[in-house]
């Protein structure tokens, strides 16, 4: 372990900029020593103070310097990321970590994302003008991390040389945020409250005060209570964050701008529309086919493909994390399992230390196929899944083609358009909404299963629901293949092109895919196994920049994007696509009342019709590879 050969030196608090590490004599027997700088108080442009630690290589062992620099930032606190930090500086590298603006030990005040783009570029900077810093700095991080990466990159700072960036938004408002225009009612609520738990406005104004605050005891209630206030929201003023001001600020800001505006063009939230402005630098960016960053990682690459600087695209069958082999009940083998640190170690030794290691040989694409041919059980109760890493210069992969699968009255998924007339309804009611299993979660993955699921509830699963498969309810609609005939596989984005209508004047329509396999000695009725889930908020049907509401009865063409995926269906498997109107608590429950979105004052029961007719033929589209 790295720690067993690591002999910290720290420094005291509130280190003046500049000031000499500490002088040591080596250890005879202990080689590889880092120096600690911890809470050297960084000047950002406006003269607020961030927290940053430190980590050098000994001088000793090592070149004494300068040496290439990595920058870490993220609100988490310093502390969670040491042992990358120590794991860096062993491998030769100066590592800064900081806690944002408004966390931890660092000054002024936490706005979500808004202030990464300023702060990251004066943290480059800072770090490049130091003695101990050649001036070659990269950045490294996933999630919020990745973003703060994202929003210094758009500024262009003259020192960043590269980035390393996994999990990572591109647009926040749809993947993040939202989706489709529907509100991520789960993650958005548990994010919220975790942050606020851990923020200033908990802290006892006495740092010797052992008790907790009150703030402190409400915010830890509130987690408690999870479940219910995900069924009594939208927030109102008397909710927990309210005991937490400035974080209700962002968390109301955010209800209260429904559409694309301004508010989310901000550098930190998005970056879309930024790609030009990027330094021409070498970037990797990772992701997982369930993590909720999934568009966003793709996104990112796609928008910075074409430039000099080699960019890279690493996907695979993972969630928030690459550190594991499963996602959900899935199980995908060892042979997915990445760890971060060796791979981004590599990458900086090429693109921040010069070493050769050719990896602007290599394809700019690698990505993970998923499928197994039967459904079995390993050791640890998770459907074993095979798959295999393919290649690729770009996403999708060059040579493409569409495959269209029809939409039909009796329930099937066909090539062949509908040749009569016809149309499925259900009646979707909000206070009885689909049940959330599996998908793109992160935070509230402890009340709801993420990844790959089987589409059936569980004893005691939240929301409250029976336990008979999700394509038996009312509000579902259900379309899938006869048994494929031969392997089927996909590689690329997905969609489903629907025909609608509603009794509502709002409504939303979602979809999820599903590989289903046949039924096996594990799984006597079969695994309903999801890949991807959509939803479209139909006030945003024609933009996201604004709201339209609908005619009752009015027939109209949509889209919902159900963003990307690589998958083989294996011959004997179908192909099954659901329609229906909520995924709750994933999403928040339209109320079909047409109402200010956050803002409702009741729930109203909406008639909605998916048409599968000739000049209606409503269809899923699939993503095939050459």
């Amino acid at each position: 372990m790295i720690l067993r050969n690591i002999q910290v030196l720290i420094a005291s608090a509130a280190v003046v900029i500049g000031s000499a590490p500490f002088s040591y004599a080596l250890p005879p027997k202990d080689p590889i020593q880092v120096r600690i700088w911890k809470n050297v108080m960084v000047p950002m442009r406006d003269g607020v103070r961030l927290a940053t630690d430190v980590y050098l290589p000994n001088g000793e062992t090592t070149p004494p310097g300068p040496f290439p620099s990595i920058l870490i930032r993220h609100p988490y606190g310093k502390h969670r990321t040491a042992t990358t930090a120590e794991f860096f500086t062993t491998h030769g590298y100066a590592v800064a970590i900081q806690d944002t603006r408004g966390r931890y030990e660092s000054e002024g005040e936490f706005y979500i994302y808004v202030n990464e783009g300023e702060d990251g570029y004066d943290a480059v900077e800072w770090i490049a003008a130091q003695p101990w810093s050649t001036g070659d700095v990269g950045t490294y991080g996933g999630s919020y991390a990745a973003a703060c990466q994202n929003a210094l990159a758009a500024l262009s700072p003259p020192h960043l040389r590269t980035m390393f960036a996994y999990v990572g938004t591109s647009n926040y408002i749809e993947d993040g945020a939202g989706r489709g225009g529907a509100f991520a009612l789960l993650h958005n609520l548990v994010y919220g409250f975790r942050l606020a738990q851990t923020g200033k406005e908990t802290e006892p104004a006495d740092p010797d005060e052992e008790e907790d605050t009150p703030t402190l005891a409400a915010m830890t209630r509130a987690n408690e209570q999870l479940r219910s206030w995900l069924m009594a929201a939208p927030l109102k003023s008397t909710s927990p964050l309210s005991w937490t001001p400035s974080y209700a600020r962002w968390y109301a800001d955010w209800r209260a701008h429904p559409t694309y505006d301004d508010y989310w063009k901000q550098n930190g939230y998005n970056f879309e529309e930024r790609y030009s402005s990027y330094p021409d630098i070498p970037i990797c960016y990772i992701g997982g086919w369930y993590d909720i960053f999934k568009r966003g990682t793709v996104k990112n690459f796609q928008g910075l493909t074409g430039r000099q600087g080699y960019v890279h695209l690493l996907v695979g069958p993972w969630t928030h994390s690459t550190q594991v082999t499963w996602a959900g009940d899935v199980d995908f083998g060892p042979e997915v399992k990445m760890t971060l640190r060796k791979k981004a170690v590599k990458w900086f030794d090429q693109f921040l230390k010069g070493k050769d290691l050719g990896l602007e040989q290599k394809p700019r694409v690698r990505y993970f196929v998923m499928g197994a041919e039967t459904a079995e059980r390993n050791e640890k109760g998770r459907l074993q899944s095979g798959g295999a890493w393919k290649t690729s210069e770009t996403w999708p992969p060059a040579g493409s083609r569409q495959l269209r699968l029809y939409l039909h009255g009796d329930g099937s998924l066909r090539r062949e358009t509908p040749r009569e007339p016809g149309r499925s309804g259900f009646e979707y009611d909000p206070r009885n909404p689909v049940p959330t299993i599996g998908g793109n979660i992160d935070s509230g993955k402890h009340l709801i299963r993420r990844g790959a699921h089987n589409q059936v509830p569980l004893e005691g699963e939240f929301p409250p629901t029976d336990l008979l498969p999700l394509s038996s309810r009312s509000d579902v609609l259900s379309f899938q293949t006869p048994p494929l005939e031969e392997d089927l596989e996909i590689a690329g984005p997905m969609r489903v092109e629907l025909w609608v209508s509603s009794t509502a004047r709002d409504t939303d329509f979602t979809a999820k895919l599903m590989d289903v396999y046949p039924p096996s000695a594990d799984y006597p009725e079969g695994y309903a196994m999801n890949l991807e889930d959509g939803i479209l908020r139909m006030r945003f049907r024609e933009s996201r920049e604004r709201e339209v509401l609908m005619e009752p009865g009015a027939v109209y063409r949509v889209e919902v994007d159900l963003w990307d995926t690589a998958n083989r269906f294996h011959k004997g498997h179908r192909v099954r696509l659901d329609i229906s109107s909520s995924n709750f608590p994933f999403y928040d429950v339209n109320p079909n009342t047409g109402e200010f979105l956050g803002r409702h004052t009741h729930l109203k029961t909406a008639v909605n019709s998916v048409y599968h007719a000739p000049g209606r033929a409503s269809a899923l589209v699939l993503t095939l590879p050459e």
